[in-house]
Parts: C-alpha cells; sequence; structure tokens
C-alpha cells in the first residue's frame, strides 16, 4: 500500500534525519527607503555687508554648522568665527549665488544681484592698439607672470582682511579702476587699479597687515619694481613702479608700515603708484576699501 504524499515541512523532517543539510529560504529584502531631499532655504541671510557690485568686496558670516561654503559653485574659505569674503571682478555677471551647504545635510541659499558701474571709456578711432610683441619680450614675460601667478598661490594667515584698509600714499588719483581705452574700435586692457601721482621717493606703507609674497630683485617689463602683500583669505595687494622696496619676501608688515617708494620704473610715463588689490581671481577697486582720500 502507497503511502500518503509527505508535504514540504514532512520533507525537510526526513531529510534532517537523513543527514541532509536543510535548505533554508531566506526571507525577501527589506526594500530600501528612498533618500531624503536634502531640505534647502532660499534667500538665506548670510549677514553680508559692503559691496556687491562690479569690482566690489563683501564680508558676510557663515550659518551655523557650515561644513562648505560656495560662491558660484567655487569653494570659498572662511574662518572659524564664520567671517568670509567675496569679491566680484570688473566685468563680472549680473548674478552670483552663495551657498552654504551644513552639517545636518540641509542647503541655504542666497541668490545676488551684482550692480553694474559704469566705467570711464575713451574711444580713440584713429589710432591703433599697438605693435605685435617679440618673441623676446613674450617670453620674457611668461618669467614674470609665472612669478606673479606663484606668489598669489600663496596663501598666508594674515589676518588683514578684517581690517577696513588705508590709502598707501596720499595724493592726486591720476588713474581711476576700471577705465579703459577702444583703439580703432579694439579694446585695451581695462585699468586694474588705482593711481596716486606723487613725486619719486615718496614713501609707500602698507594700506592692512599681510605677508610679502614678491619683492622682486629687478625691474618687470611692465610693473617696474613690483611688490606684492597677502592680507589672507585671498586677498592680496600690488603696488607697481616702485623706486626701492624696503620689505623682502616672507617679511610680515603691519598696517601703516614703510614698504618702499614710488618711482617710475616699468611701463610708466610719470611718477606714480599703481595699487591694484584681487580676492581670488577677481580684479576689484581699491578706492572704495581704503575711503576718502586723506588731505
Amino acid at each position: 500500500m502507497r503511502s500518503a504524499a509527505r508535504g514540504p515541512i514532512a520533507a525537510l523532517a526526513a531529510l534532517t534525519l537523513a543527514g541532509c543539510a536543510p535548505i533554508i529560504i531566506p526571507p525577501p529584502p527589506t526594500p530600501t527607503p528612498p533618500p531624503t531631499a536634502p531640505r534647502i532655504v532660499e534667500n538665506a541671510d548670510f549677514l553680508l555687508a559692503g559691496s556687491i557690485e562690479q569690482g566690489g568686496l563683501a564680508m558676510g558670516v557663515a550659518p551655523k554648522g557650515t561644513s562648505a561654503l560656495l560662491l558660484d559653485g567655487k569653494p570659498v574659505s572662511y574662518a572659524e568665527d564664520g567671517r568670509f569674503l567675496i569679491a566680484f571682478d570688473r566685468d563680472a555677471a549680473p548674478v552670483a549665488r552663495i551657498e552654504a551647504r551644513l552639517i545636518d545635510g540641509s542647503i541655504l541659499r542666497r541668490t545676488l544681484a551684482v550692480q553694474p558701474r559704469q566705467w570711464r571709456i575713451e574711444s580713440l578711432p584713429t589710432l591703433a592698439r599697438g605693435t605685435s610683441p617679440s618673441p623676446e619680450y613674450l617670453a620674457r614675460r611668461k618669467i614674470e607672470t609665472d612669478q606673479i601667478a606663484a606668489a598669489r598661490a600663496i596663501h598666508s594667515a594674515s589676518e588683514g582682511w578684517r581690517q577696513h584698509f588705508i590709502w598707501p600714499v596720499s595724493g592726486r588719483i591720476s588713474g581711476v579702476f576700471g577705465s579703459q581705452r577702444i583703439y580703432a574700435g579694439e579694446p585695451g586692457a581695462y585699468h586694474s587699479g588705482v593711481d596716486v601721482a606723487r613725486p619719486a621717493g615718496t614713501a609707500i606703507v602698507a594700506p592692512a597687515d599681510g605677508v610679502v609674497i614678491l619683492a622682486a630683485a629687478s625691474p618687470f617689463s611692465l610693473e617696474g619694481n613690483l611688490l606684492m602683500i597677502d592680507h589672507g583669505m585671498g586677498l592680496n595687494s600690488a603696488f607697481l613702479h616702485l623706486s626701492r622696496i624696503d620689505v623682502r619676501t616672507g617679511q610680515a608688515v603691519k598696517q601703516g608700515q614703510p614698504l618702499g617708494a614710488i618711482g617710475m620704473t616699468g611701463r610708466a610715463t610719470g611718477p606714480h603708484l599703481h595699487w591694484a588689490i584681487k580676492w581670488r581671481e577677481a580684479r576689484i577697486d581699491p578706492a572704495p576699501l581704503a575711503g576718502g582720500m586723506p588731505q
């Protein structure tokens, strides 16, 4: 007589008794919950103060819990107290976006309207821009620009960026930031700093604390005797056409400390100081940082 059919449990027991390993059927996997979208806050307050305009500089405070700060997608450094700098090139786009990414995954954003400025433009319709530079000049110029780039790549721990800047020298402003000439319809390079006309040998001082990142050993073709100071947080000053430099590379300087003297070395038609400031790659106007010219 045939035995009754055995169910799966009885079959499993029979296999176990026969010395065979039981077949274990794993439970179905637990479904992975979909990722939670980060909390995004628009129009966040970064406590910005300064000039949100072409050629302008502003200081702000990163929100509490910030793990990364970005301006138009590029990282921005910030101090332990949250303070940071942002700046806008002479030809900056009309809109910028600042963003803070918090430790908890939240994203805080603010869209900035960068105000345009009116630049002093001079049209010279009958004057050509100039002749093409020689290969010898281009080779020399590359060495000089490489030195400038290497200097700007140095980031010191200076706190000068927190200070209210002063004028390196007082005098008549003979050239303004952003001015430009148009030669027979072809734009020339815009003026990247502010010029102060004074006699050769007039002393200049540090506009803020900093560290010397370049003190030219010999005159550059355009800048002449060039001095550069890093004020920290990506902000640096350059002083052109000096008759002499009284500080050395790597030296820390204090606001108001003598740095050298005005001259007309390099490409200059008369004695003056050309003072230029950059924040990272943005060229900015030094005049608003220093305020009114002392009498």
